[in-house]
């Protein structure tokens, strides 16, 4: 289901953000599957055409908080546009939207990425750029479990159940272990 997220709390002074969470896929290797090459269904780009499994996480903006997880995909296969396009997107009140990376150029009524919006002042593209730069933060924490840093040795299927096991101890440690991601001021008046 999807994420019960308090758009009261969402607001900071008079203004009313529309976007609630950052949204960013990440790639974890699995055993490969066919040639490492391009068009391999799950040869990632990031891995130079190896096999992984494609997810796409979303963080709180005013929270910090990891509350999205999507995935497993192919990663070869599934774009994080096209993860998009088959959730979340369809979770999406009208008139909220989320702030993402390049890799989610579209739908410009429910994403803000830097190649849908108006560039705006520098502040903003700074502000921008460190809410974006913090969901990374999330992502390599992650990375840090062994069972995801790695390839993994298990049965595929597992490997869902492996990450969400990672995330909830992860999102513990955010709020309940002072190992908070870093502050992040956001306004989307642009």
């Amino acid at each position: 289901p999807p994420p019960q997220i308090d758009f009261e709390s969402q607001k900071k002074g008079d203004v009313l953000n529309d976007c609630l969470m950052t949204i960013d896929g990440t790639d974890f290797r699995i055993p490969q599957q066919g040639l490492a090459m391009e068009g391999n269904p799950s040869g990632s780009h990031k891995y130079a055409g190896k096999s992984a499994l494609h997810y796409e996480l979303g963080v709180s903006i005013l929270g910090g908080d990891l509350v999205w997880i999507q995935g497993p995909y192919p990663a070869g296969t599934y774009t994080n546009i096209t993860i998009f396009n088959k959730v979340l997107c369809n979770f999406l009140e009208p008139g909220k939207r989320v702030e993402a990376d390049k890799g989610y150029a579209g739908h410009p009524d429910k994403i803000v990425c830097p190649a849908n919006a108006d560039k705006g002042p520098p502040e903003h593209r700074a502000m921008l750029g460190r809410v974006r730069a913090r969901h990374e933060t999330l992502n390599g924490r992650l990375k840090n479990w062994g069972i995801l840093s790695q390839v993994f040795r298990h049965r595929i299927t597992l490997h869902g159940a492996a990450l969400r096991a990672c995330a909830v101890v992860t999102q513990i440690t955010i709020a309940d272990c002072g190992e908070s991601l870093f502050e992040a001021e956001y306004v989307d008046e642009y």
